[in-house]
């Protein structure tokens, strides 16, 4: 189990609280430390020490755009997963439409099945069950396959399915690895957290050689890097949080394959029932008597 999973465990408004109560403890023990050596020593110098507060606080700030770069565009390329595995769906249902019986009634209800999977609200504890589900039904749909492109060898329509079948399962592929494998690193977490917890203390140690009481200013400051710490890992979550992927357009693709099929238009052709006239309603009456018209000599 990899470190992002371990965290997983932990819930977001914890994590914020956690974050918020180390940096409050660094500042205070840096602030206490600073006071103890302004009353002990004459000799410390607060402009080295400011500017010894500015650089850690500068590469406080460099960790944590590294790291927000990094779920960003992790959430960037899960959107566009989303989108291609639903055109890759619609594409795939489409042309099993071409397919003969029974292969293709069995092969739309299985990716009917495949979706619904996908969409199920899946707590972290069951992602591997659901990943274990989508795949028994990709090792269906492919003996599908098989069984088809062995009846038709040689046809067109065979292997324009499969190729969009293997692409349903490429992009699959593609969404695990990056929800469950690529995510942030356990050192980048330790690292950061490191290097916030240090950057608290020296800003609270450079406020106990400048002032004999705390400034409120802090508070804002703990609690907007606070902040940025838990949008980072709500982005780094994949089935939980805030900022989750949107699954709109395969729930919309879900739709329309429940949707019942337009019924087409009565075609009018040549040999429809005109009107009768008038004139001719006698003759068409049932069991009328036609005779021919007399004429005069």
């Amino acid at each position: 189990m990899s470190a992002g999973e371990t965290l997983d465990h932990v819930p977001l408004w914890v994590a914020y609280l956690a974050t918020v109560a180390s940096s409050v403890l660094s500042f205070e023990g840096g602030f206490r430390l600073g006071r103890y050596r302004h009353g002990r020593s004459a000799q410390e110098d607060k402009p080295p020490v400011g500017e010894m507060v500015g650089a850690t606080l500068g590469l406080l700030a460099f960790m944590l755009a590294f790291t927000f770069g990094l779920s960003a565009s992790r959430y960037d390329l899960k959107r566009g997963l989303v989108l291609d595995e639903t055109n890759a769906l619609g594409t795939t249902y489409l042309r099993a439409g071409l397919l003969p019986e029974p292969q293709r009634t069995e092969v739309r209800d299985l990716l009917r099945a495949y979706v619904d999977v996908r969409l199920g609200d899946v707590p972290p504890a069951e992602q591997q069950r659901a990943i274990a589900r989508l795949e028994e039904l990709q090792g269906r749909l492919w003996a599908r396959a098989v069984a088809v492109g062995e009846q038709c060898p040689n046809s067109l329509v065979v292997e324009l399915f499969i190729e969009s079948l293997n692409k349903v399962i490429e992009l699959h592929a593609k969404r695990v690895t990056l929800d469950l494998q690529n995510r942030i690193p356990g050192i980048i977490w330790a690292v950061l957290y490191f290097v916030a917890i240090l950057g608290m203390a020296v800003l609270g140690y450079h406020s106990g050689l400048a002032a004999p009481r705390r400034s409120l200013a802090i508070l804002p400051l703990i609690l907007t890097f606070s902040a940025v710490m838990w949008l980072i890992a709500d982005l780094d979550r994949p089935r939980e949080g805030y900022l989750l992927v949107s699954q709109q357009a395969m729930m919309d693709l879900r739709e329309s394959w429940r949707a019942p099929a337009p019924r087409r238009p009565e075609r009018r052709g040549r040999n429809r029932q005109r009107p009768i006239g008038p004139g001719l309603a006698r003759y068409a009456s049932p069991g009328a008597v036609h005779r021919a018209p007399r004429t005069s000599a």
